[in-house]
């Protein structure tokens, strides 16, 4: 009897939970009344207010807006949302509906057992197993060698949700700032389901990664004793929503094919734009700091979009160039506010595109995990018979190539100029590291162009142009 009412509760509470969702990114061109906003309430005032974050969900004509010219997106055929699953049966989808309701069990339970609270049923013994494996990982997550994909095994898919929770726990940022702990939750939750986990690589793990290599970097001495609880507030949530609901292609995609998105930020920093305006949707859907001040709360989103926009690999010179001016004329003054927000910036287009500062074993996995989104995208293309985008296209590239490419371009001069700032022992191994990481790839890169005459050309010729364009493992390709 005990067993089927928690069973009951939950249940209920998943429904509840998913049932004021109001959707992710949609790409259903048959329904022509369709037009693409979040809805952050059901009220023609809340409607009204989400036309300054617009991005995802459709509201039909009913609510007084017009339709969608017919034609208007030709390419919206493509349903991203499916670009890279893989086939299933039609047994699965109740699988999955389990493993979802198991995964909110598994989430019910570690949070109390985060908190230290004992937990009186002996019969979720494997629950409590796993759960204190995550809970020992925890206590290393300052570690550089930490292993998400193990982590996020662990808590049966909720690293996100495990990891960001407890480190706003961990810096005291839950009780400063007086977050209601089930809102906190909620909106977590959401972030992670907001993810698109078919993606190989931009999906609710990469996230969490991100997260965990922000937090590494938030502890480093400099950042340490002059960032204030806002400054890593703003850092950590950042962090986790900076990617948050990517469709796995990248910009140059959604503007060849027209996308709505392409035309709603104007083919500037689409994918970035909609990051934060999804993350900001969830804030103000899930009213996380509806008890602060409203000035604060849009300080808030203002400056998280600040961070969140900074990612854009288009603009990785122009951020780049101001980082190394600052090194070079000694005049960062991180008692500074405008200071610090610019150190957290370049702290966030670190912790996204440090995969190749990792060990070789994590490392290799996001490698191919990226490479395998790229070359989704190419088939893709190819099948519209449209020009592939660089580095795409898996009959020209391999991993190795695209890994020395973005290595040698994007990553090397960004994690150079940040040692310049912070050097100290995580620099010298993640610069270490990244050496290492090179010249393996480079071992394989003979073996996999030796078959073509001019094999050696073509990574250079791949990876020059991209240094400003597409060589973006990290971050929303631009």
């Amino acid at each position: 009897m005990g067993i089927a009412l928690i069973w009951s509760i939950i249940t209920i509470l998943v429904r509840w939970i998913f049932s004021k969702r109001r959707g992710a990114i949609s790409y259903d061109s048959s329904d022509q009344t369709a037009l693409y906003i979040r809805m952050l309430a059901v009220t023609n005032k809340t409607i009204k207010s989400s036309f300054v974050f617009t991005p995802d969900v459709r509201v039909r004509s009913q609510v007084g807006f017009e339709p969608e010219r017919r034609g208007s997106h030709p390419y919206l055929g493509v349903d991203f949302r499916t670009l890279h699953s893989r086939a299933e049966s039609a047994g699965s989808i109740p699988a999955r509906r389990i493993r979802r309701l198991f995964s909110f069990q598994r989430h019910l339970l570690s949070s109390r057992l985060l908190r230290g609270a004992p937990h009186l049923n002996p019969l979720h013994i494997l629950d409590e197993d796993y759960c204190g494996q995550a809970k020992c990982m925890l206590e290393k997550v300052g570690s550089w060698n930490f292993d998400i994909f193990l982590f996020d095994r662990l808590t049966n898919g909720n690293s996100l949700v495990f990891l960001t929770f407890h480190l706003l726990s961990q810096y005291g940022l839950i009780e400063l700032f007086q977050l209601d702990m089930v809102k906190v939750r909620r909106f977590l939750v959401l972030v992670q389901e907001d993810y698109h986990n078919q993606n190989p690589y931009h999906n609710a793990v990469h996230a969490a990664d991100v997260t965990q290599a922000m937090h590494c970097y938030l502890r480093e001495p400099k950042l340490a004793q002059s960032l204030t609880s806002f400054d890593i507030l703003l850092g950590l949530l950042a962090a986790a929503t900076h990617d948050l609901d990517h469709p796995g292609v990248n910009q140059p995609f959604l503007i060849k094919t027209n996308h709505y998105l392409a035309a709603l930020y104007r083919n500037t920093s689409v994918l970035e734009n909609h990051h934060w305006r999804s993350a900001v949707g969830l804030l103000r859907e899930t009213e996380l700091f509806s008890h602060l001040p409203a000035e604060d709360s849009l300080s808030i989103e203002r400056q998280l979009g600040s961070l969140i926009l900074a990612t854009d690999i288009s603009r990785q010179n122009e951020y780049l160039s101001r980082f190394r001016t600052h090194l070079d004329e000694n005049d960062l003054n991180l008692g500074n506010a405008s200071h610090r927000h610019f150190v957290l910036q370049m702290a966030l287009k670190c912790a996204d595109i440090c995969n190749p500062c990792r060990p070789w074993e994590l490392s290799k996995q996001w490698s191919e995990k990226v490479t395998e989104e790229f070359f989704h995208q190419g088939d893709i293309e190819k099948k519209l018979k449209l020009e592939i985008s660089p580095l795409c296209d898996s009959e020209a590239n391999t991993i190795a190539s695209v890994q020395i490419g973005f290595m040698t371009y994007v990553v090397e001069p960004l994690f150079a100029e940040w040692a310049r700032f912070s050097d100290t022992r995580l620099s010298q191994t993640m610069l270490g590291h990244l050496g290492l990481n090179k010249a393996s790839w480079s071992t394989m890169e003979p073996e996999a162009s030796g078959s073509s005459e001019d094999g050696e050309s073509d990574p250079a010729r791949s990876s020059e142009e991209p240094s400003s364009r597409a060589l973006t493992q990290g971050s929303p390709e631009s």
